[in-house]
């Protein structure tokens, strides 16, 4: 018998399952080779500008969660979702 081929709502979903279980921490520092240590001492941050939102504690939670999936701190995936996501609106 041959294997039936996947949809394209299980391949998306499989793409999700794998992306929500990636340790982007890890991922990171073994792309650019060396300890996060290293890493940090190679790495020469941007120029950033402090901001101030108010968010319902609840997508903060949610927000916290799915960070913490990813090995990241939540800041930092929200200015991930937002670099990502920008040009969408």
């Amino acid at each position: 018998m041959s294997k039936a081929k996947k949809t394209q709502a299980q391949l998306d979903e499989e793409l999700e399952r794998e992306f929500e279980e990636t340790n982007l921490g890890k991922a990171v520092t073994r792309s650019v080779g060396g300890s996060a240590q290293e890493l940090a001492k190679r790495v020469v941050k941007p120029r950033q500008q402090a901001t101030s939102i108010y968010l319902p504690p609840v997508l903060v939670e949610r927000l916290k969660e799915k960070a913490a999936k990813r090995h990241i701190g939540y800041q930092t995936m929200l200015k991930l979702i937002v670099s990502e996501h920008l040009e969408d609106y």
